[in-house]
């Protein structure tokens, strides 16, 4: 009983990586699956069949030059339960009680006040912080911490992509674009004048993930 009850807990614990490297990275196939996490192929596919069948991985398949097509797999929508969603359902009511006793001139001055309360946490976490790649880095310490799955990225050119792999308040933004519009201030803001932010990759129009093309001048 104990050796089948250990069997059960590092099979969950596989699936859950497997959750997390397609959350971080998109559509993979096993071999890669496989070599990330150091065991065969075959197991992953076994753990991906599984996940499956609770409809929290789907796939498509891609052609190769050589060989049968590849089964690149992906998570479902049915996957966010497994990451942060920032209290969803109170966040969307709270939006929504503000618009309806303040209208949109009461919602406007409530998204000012956070962005104005983010900027000045996020400034203060910066301090000693001076070249961007310092301040960017911890943009992705604090954006981590708050369960956006930061990251980023070098680029040939010299810019730099910031990656979000999830949103902690994808329903509240989706209900409130003005939530979006903000963040991309504060990055601004946090970055410095001397950088230009544009979003490339946005979840809300049906991206993977949100993500941030930044070019120093």
């Amino acid at each position: 009983m104990a050796r089948k009850t250990q069997t059960q807990e590092t099979a969950v614990r596989t699936r859950r990586a497997i959750v997390q490297l397609l959350k971080q990275e998109g559509r993979l196939d096993a071999e890669t699956l496989a070599a990330r996490l150091g065991i065969t192929a075959m197991a992953v596919r076994q753990h991906l069949y599984a996940l499956q069948d609770e409809q929290l991985v789907t796939y498509q398949e891609e052609s190769r030059p050589m060989g049968r097509p590849a089964k690149l797999w992906q998570l479902t929508a049915a996957a966010d339960r497994f990451f942060p969603d920032g209290y969803a359902e109170l966040t969307l009511s709270l939006l929504n009680s503000v618009k309806q006793a303040f209208g949109e001139a009461g919602l406007n001055h409530l998204l000012e006040v956070r962005s104005q309360q983010q900027l000045e946490s996020y400034s203060q976490q910066m301090k000693g912080k001076r070249s961007l790649k310092q301040r960017l880095n911890k943009l992705v310490e604090i954006r981590t911490n708050e369960g956006y799955m930061a990251e980023v990225q070098t680029q040939a050119d010299g810019s730099f992509l910031l990656i979000e792999n999830h949103c902690p308040v994808c329903a509240a933004a989706t209900a409130c674009t003005g939530l979006c519009a903000k963040e991309l201030e504060v990055f601004q803001s946090i970055l410095g004048d001397d950088t230009t932010i544009e979003r490339v990759e946005h979840i809300i129009a049906g991206e993977r993930r949100c993500a941030y093309q930044i070019i120093p001048h």
